[in-house]
């Protein structure tokens, strides 16, 4: 018969599975195949389809038993059902199938009344059919999503329920300094639930809202809305990173060059001598990215860091020092 579907096999089942393994079989493959979770994906549409109509016939009694004793006179000798004949009427008074219908459901012994398989569901999920008249004399056509038309036949049309609105959704992610920077796979997972892998651009700043297409309500669009989580060294300003960087007393002396942490790692800055507290120094093109393929600087603040501790013979050099430096930072004082 035309457009025949076996119910258990698009749910991977057998004719003696429980109600319970059916329905865990649908929520497991409606998962799978949610058009949501495949936009633009016309195959997983239609299977969702296919998912949801033979959950609905097998997961309701009656109507299984009603399925199964149609599928078994398909299983007749001889039978290919009757193309020309018209579906029955579908008021509530003829439908065997109908909510609070006073007559017993069909036989077999009637099942060749229906055109074809599509036909048969139609009335048994109760779909709702429309008729466009004047097609020709004398002749009544209806029209089918799974049917092409064919001459002399009837086609049955049913209303599947709009889907709702798309519907654009944002959620925040904070990301650390080092992660905003280089951007790449992050693996994000959002309030209902979802867990998506999203490719990051580099360089992303707080405030900025990544959209990714087709993840938001019924196909809606996402947008991430970015927030980078505060450093302990670096600060971003503008294009520029900014940080403070001790050196010792030594160090600010003689001067030389130290390693200074930046976000590609640490690099060597030369020192000048006698450099003083508060002395920014600039190391080009080691700030953030500006959207253009420039990067800004990274500026270094220079502070002295004293040591709290010292052994004896640090102590010892410093007594000496002390004794025969000419350097007298009170001198210009006023008294």
């Amino acid at each position: 018969m035309q457009n025949w579907r076996n119910y258990y096999e698009i749910l991977g089942l057998t004719k003696e599975s429980s109600t319970e393994s059916i329905k865990k079989a649908y929520r497991r493959l409606a998962r799978q195949y949610h058009p949501d979770l495949n936009p633009g994906n016309k195959v997983a549409e239609e299977k969702f389809k296919d998912l949801s109509e033979a959950y609905e016939v097998l997961s309701d009694p009656n109507k299984r038993a009603q399925y199964d004793e149609f599928s078994r006179f398909l299983g007749k000798k001889g039978f290919k059902g009757r193309a020309a004949v018209r579906p029955p009427s579908w008021n509530s008074r003829s439908n065997p199938f109908a909510a609070g219908s006073s007559r017993e459901p069909q036989s077999s012994s009637n099942f060749s009344e229906y055109a074809n398989f599509d036909s048969f569901v139609d009335e048994l999920l109760g779909r709702r059919e429309t008729r466009t008249a004047g097609v020709g004399v004398g002749t009544t056509t209806t029209t089918s999503d799974r049917d092409a038309f064919q001459p002399r036949s009837s086609k049955t049309a049913y209303t599947i329920p709009a889907r709702p609105n798309p519907r654009d959704v944002e959620a925040r992610l904070t990301l650390p300094l080092e992660k905003a920077y280089t951007g790449g796979r992050e693996r994000i997972r959002l309030e209902d639930g979802r867990s998506l892998e999203v490719t990051m651009p580099t360089g992303m700043v707080t405030g900025q809202r990544i959209r990714l297409r087709g993840q938001g309500m019924n196909g809606g669009d996402l947008y991430l809305k970015i927030t980078v989580a505060p450093h302990g060294f670096f600060k971003v300003e503008g294009a520029d990173i900014y940080c403070v960087l001790p050196i010792s007393p030594c160090e600010a002396v003689l001067g030389g060059a130290v390693e200074v942490p930046t976000l590609d790692g640490l690099v060597k800055m030369t020192l000048p001598p006698g450099v003083g507290p508060g002395k920014r120094l600039r190391l080009a093109n080691k700030g953030y990215p500006t959207g253009d393929g420039k990067r800004g600087d990274q500026l270094v603040e220079i502070v002295i860091s004293v040591p709290k501790q010292v052994t004896d013979q640090e102590r010892e050099l410093y007594e000496k020092l002390r004794q025969i430096e000419t350097f007298k930072p009170r001198q210009d004082l006023l008294l």
